[in-house]
């Protein structure tokens, strides 16, 4: 573990001098010193790491949450839920359409559906985080198309469950959705109710007692969460929601930063370790073919949600960019597929969409200006905003973090 968190490090810091992200090199750490590839492997087995990984996931979300106030949520939930809609109905047809085209099944296309539609809440967490980019506006619509995704994830998993395992019961799937779909509304009735009680729980002036009570609430919601059949990241992502409107969420954002940081590299890390790169070179075409398919549906998609809450051509750019990256979901339903006996391909090609995404999604984030460009409204001597030129520019600043600009 101790060479795991230093070979990060490393590759990280010397990636930051020709200024690459740390999700790809995080993940690449994990590829060379992995069971898959020759020379020092740290870690034989990649579910060594599995609890430390999870943990890292939950407390990423569990920040996001934090970050997202209640008030946005209610204030733009409309607009969220049709942008989550659109995106969904973008990339999830887009990858049903694309696994039929391939022709390797109908169970095998209903998997890739899921696995070119959702988004990794993981990387789009992270690359908010290291843009800087929580503060801008496009960020609320961002994280309403995140929680939309995860809602249909829970709904998503139950009714390919049965599919998956060769069960002819509709009434399994329904209840089990039903299971899920109850514990989201108790979830979002927490999460707008309790905030107050769950703020007087928590309070105390002393900080080592804080970080043990919303560390553990976090982690037991989530796992109470998985239970019931609910990706456990949405529920660390709620606990988040209900703390962050708290008197006490200044401090906790602060007190979750270094735990979030350490536990987050090691979710990419053992993301990198379950990768065999002597795999891909069957299914290249397939997975850059995808990755293709993946990047249009996600400009669309940008684009459609830019129009929705009237931003200009560099917002859009950014949910185009941010949301790119797929990763642990991806992983989930490969596992799925592989225990359900699907096309042997199909673990390949999940593994190698997954890497060429999360490496490419980083990087085109951090060069959305690129794209802004050649979008609707963002040539040369636009100021790439909504009606009237009313959408600020985006910029670095002297942090290297993305602000408005101001005239």
């Amino acid at each position: 573990m101790g060479g795991a968190f230093l070979a990060a490090a490393v590759l990280a810091r010397l990636g930051s001098r020709i200024e690459l992200p740390t999700i790809p090199l995080f993940i690449l750490a994990g590829i060379l010193l992995g069971p898959h590839t020759p020379g020092i492997v740290l870690v034989k087995d990649p579910h060594e790491l599995e609890m430390l990984s999870a943990l890292g996931l939950v407390l990423l979300l569990f920040y996001l949450g934090l970050e997202f106030h209640l008030d946005d949520l209610k204030a733009g939930g409309r607009k969220m839920a049709l942008a989550g809609g659109a995106y969904l109905a973008l990339n999830v047809g887009a990858g049903l359409g694309f696994g039929f085209a391939l022709g390797w099944g109908t169970s095998e296309a209903l998997v890739l559906a899921g696995v070119l539609g959702i988004s990794s809440s993981a990387i789009v967490t992270k690359v908010l985080v290291d843009m800087g980019r929580i503060g801008n506006p496009e960020t609320k619509p961002i994280l309403g198309i995140i929680v939309v995704e995860d809602i249909f994830l829970a709904l998503y998993l139950a009714a390919l469950q049965p599919i998956l395992s060769g069960a002819d019961s509709a009434s399994a799937a329904v209840m089990d959705g039903g299971k899920a779909f109850g514990f989201l509304l108790l979830l979002a009735l927490a999460a707008r109710f309790g905030t107050k009680v769950v703020g007087r729980l928590m309070n105390t002036k002393d900080d080592e007692l804080l970080v043990i009570s919303f560390l553990g609430a976090a982690v037991l919601v989530a796992g109470v969460s998985e239970w019931f059949g609910v990706a456990d990241a949405i529920g660390a992502f709620m606990v988040g929601l209900m703390l962050g409107g708290t008197t006490s969420g200044p401090r906790i954002r602060k007190l979750v930063h270094p735990l979030r940081d350490a536990f987050g590299a090691i979710f990419f890390f053992a993301f990198g370790l379950s990768i065999n790169p002597g795999d891909l070179p069957t299914v290249l075409w397939p997975v850059l073919a995808a990755a293709a398919v993946t990047l249009v549906m996600n400009v669309a998609a940008g684009l459609t949600a830019a129009r929705i809450f009237g931003f200009g051509a560099q917002p859009a750019a950014n949910i185009s960019t941010t949301l790119l990256a797929r990763g642990e979901f991806a992983l989930i339903l490969a596992t799925m597929a592989a225990g359900a006996g699907l096309d042997s391909r199909l673990a390949p090609f999940i593994a190698g969409y997954v890497l060429v995404l999360a490496v490419l999604g980083p990087l085109a984030a951090g060069r959305s200006h690129w794209l802004a460009r050649i979008l609707p409204g963002g040539g040369k001597g636009g100021d790439g905003g909504g009606p009237g030129g009313s959408e600020p520019l985006y910029a670095k600043d002297s942090g290297g973090r993305e602000a408005p600009v101001t005239s």
